[in-house]
């Protein structure tokens, strides 16, 4: 996400797995930065949202990707990968 000169990465999600699971949200932007956040999805059917904290942009939209990956509780090794989504520009799409 774009606004105000800053840049930002958001997933939506809602839980009804009946367990607690995670999630990490990537945003990663020109020059090899990148920045990682860690959530927590609460075992109930409320929508809620996971953010990067926001940054001075650093180039148009199209020089920025996210990636969620929602997984499972327990020991990271242990913990079961049940979905990874990335931001995808439409073809001919313009910053």
């Amino acid at each position: 996400m774009t606004g105000g000169g800053e840049t930002w990465a958001r997933a939506y999600h809602r839980n009804t797995s009946g367990t607690e699971l995670r999630s990490v949200l990537t945003l990663m932007g020109p020059g090899g930065r990148t920045v990682e956040m860690h959530c927590v999805l609460a075992a109930h059917d409320e929508p809620g949202s996971c953010e990067t904290p926001r940054s001075a942009s650093a180039g148009g939209p199209g020089a920025y990707t996210a990636v969620a990956e929602y997984a499972g509780a327990g020991p990271v090794e242990e913990a079961p990968l049940l979905l990874r989504a990335g931001s995808h520009r439409a073809p001919g799409a313009s910053d």
